[in-house]
């Protein structure tokens, strides 16, 4: 940013949310970035500074309306997703840009999006995940499964996690999928099996896809690649910490300006 280069005027949903909390504090640290509003019922009326303890004016609203009415030049929605895709319709209708950290959003409720991105002309980065090992393994993936059509990803995370599976986990079946192509796994259609189907998992994209809810798991994906007489595994894990997310977030507001309609993954604005 240049010194007559306006900062960008950022709106976050969630702000005080496990994930929120420490993107506010990016956002503030960042010369280029300006944080204009915090959405976060609970925290409503008081200031993001007062909120997190850190210096920061900007209010903490209850709705995206009243963010939105700041004036905004990106709106990251990192709540949940029962209001996320009512948030992520409002910014773009206002003329925002999205970034989209909230897991959960179907790809029906993206199609929806995608639609009134486009008439808006404005974009809408979906990330799964922000974590740059979690990134790697996408684009690992998306190249192995090119040569090695048979896979299945087990979704790990806390028992108390409601989405199944997790957005990386989502974001890359879909990607999984669309990179296969035509080919097929050789593992038995679900018809010709014996027992409950269920336990093959759910399929997304053609994908089977198992998601583990215990204790002493916090985020991780694994990415299983068969063949004949070999196996490939692809695992990522994330500790209890958000601060690892941080730094792509911030990727992900300075670049999603230049882009139209939904884009998913992180790795789609970064440079080589």
């Amino acid at each position: 940013m240049t010194d007559s280069t306006p900062p960008i005027r950022v709106a976050l949903a969630g702000v005080t949310g496990w994930a929120g909390a420490p993107l506010a504090r990016g956002i503030v640290a960042a010369p280029d970035l300006r944080l204009v509003a915090g959405i976060a019922r609970r925290a409503a009326g008081r200031s993001v500074g007062d909120a997190l303890g850190i210096d920061c004016a900007a209010p903490v609203v209850g709705t995206a309306a009243e963010a939105l009415a700041q004036g905004v030049d990106v709106f990251f929605e990192y709540s949940k997703p029962d209001i996320a895709i009512v948030n992520v319709l409002a910014a773009v209708q206002a003329g925002a840009h999205v970034v989209v950290g909230t897991s959960g959003l179907s790809d029906e409720e993206y199609a929806r999006i995608d639609a009134a991105a486009r008439a808006a002309g404005r974009g809408v980065l979906a990330c799964g995940n922000f974590a740059i090992t979690a990134v790697l393994l996408q684009k690992f993936a998306e190249m192995a499964v090119k040569w090695l059509p048979d896979v299945e990803l087990i979704d790990y995370a806390k028992a108390g996690k409601a989405d199944v599976p997790s957005g990386t986990v989502r974001e890359l079946s879909v990607r999984l999928g669309a990179a296969r192509g035509e080919a097929r796994s050789s593992a038995l259609p679900l018809a010709k099996l014996r027992g409950p189907v269920e336990t093959r998992g759910a399929e997304m994209s053609g994908i089977p896809v198992h998601a583990v809810r215990v204790p002493g798991f916090v985020l991780g994906v694994e990415v299983i690649f068969g063949a004949e007489d070999q196996r490939l595994h692809l695992r990522h894990e994330a500790g209890g910490s958000a601060e690892p997310y941080v730094p792509g977030a911030l990727l992900a507001i300075r670049r999603v300006a230049g882009l139209t309609g939904v884009v998913r993954g992180l790795d789609r604005v970064m440079q080589d």
